[in-house]
């Protein structure tokens, strides 16, 4: 067998090797032990996504001959189906595209994947809005930069060192302006939906699972500006953040920052906005909208 390394990989999936691609199919090939290994770490490891019940763990993880799909994870439904994903990590420098994802989940469904598990450092604004392709839904995990540490880091059952966020679920509302104005538009976030495939369905969380979410009002396509910005989560947030400035804060200014409504804004000018939202842990998304 052939152990083959993290950078290989990566050339790899940007531009296949031919030489590795006849012993991909000649099944002759081991995944980095780094990646797969902390995948199929025990009963307790695997993928883990934002609520903690959430757990994906793999009864095996094995190489895939594939040109952008390298494994394939075997894991037990909620119905004590076993069910079957394959595994796209993107590159160790880099962003993962939409039209890598929907090349891998392509060759997913191809090779009879139930769904397709993308793991990555950094995803692209617009890959974080691919979601499904046929029948095949698409998990995006984003990898912990833990992992760059390679050998150094000490493998544990709590990493999490692929975390999945889901979808956040946002409505577009009319709205007036501060004046009377017409025509205005407003955002309201409900939560974040997640694709939980031990049930094969889609879970719906609340706001209170959102650290914070910000509004670029009038995306240009190239670079996210926070023009609004709110702060949601569980428990006081509010006490939290006067124990962490040690000051007193304008409860009135406070409340127009503790909300799951933004304040009304004009139509943009470049007819598009963009909606980034934060969990606890970190993980972020992205998602823009044409109005």
């Amino acid at each position: 067998m052939i152990l083959v390394d993290t950078s290989v990989w990566i050339d790899h999936m940007h531009r296949p090797i031919p030489s590795l691609s006849t012993h991909l199919e000649e099944r002759n090939v081991l995944c980095h032990e780094m990646v797969i290994g902390e995948l199929a770490l025990g009963n307790t490891s695997g993928v883990q996504q934002a609520r903690k019940a959430g757990r994906i763990t793999f009864s095996s993880l094995e190489p895939w001959p594939g040109d952008l799909v390298c494994a394939e994870g075997r894991y037990v439904d909620g119905d004590g189906k076993e069910q079957s994903a394959g595994v796209f990590i993107g590159p160790e420098f880099g962003t993962v595209s939409r039209p890598d994802l929907v090349s891998a989940t392509r060759e997913a469904a191809d090779a009879g994947f139930g769904a397709l598990i993308a793991c990555a450092f950094n995803f692209e604004a617009h890959a974080t809005e691919f979601t499904k392709l046929g029948r095949v839904p698409v998990l995006k995990a984003r990898m912990n930069a833990d992992l760059h540490m390679a050998e150094d880091l000490k493998k544990t059952n709590t990493a999490n060192l692929f975390v999945i966020f889901g979808e956040p679920d946002i409505d577009i509302e009319p709205a007036n302006g501060s004046n009377g104005e017409s025509d205005w538009l407003q955002v309201k976030i409900n939560g974040v939906d997640v694709f939980d495939p031990s049930a094969g369905e889609v879970r719906s969380d609340g706001p209170k699972g959102i650290a914070c979410w910000f509004v670029d009002t009038d995306y240009n396509e190239e670079s996210f500006f926070v023009r609004q910005a709110y702060f949601l989560g569980a428990g006081d947030p509010y006490k939290s953040l006067r124990t962490t400035l040690k000051a007193e804060i304008d409860p009135d200014a406070w409340a127009t920052l503790h909300s799951d409504t933004s304040r009304p804004f004009p139509k943009p000018t470049t007819g598009r906005i963009a909606v980034k939202v934060i969990n606890h842990l970190g993980d972020e998304v992205m998602k823009v909208f044409g109005v």
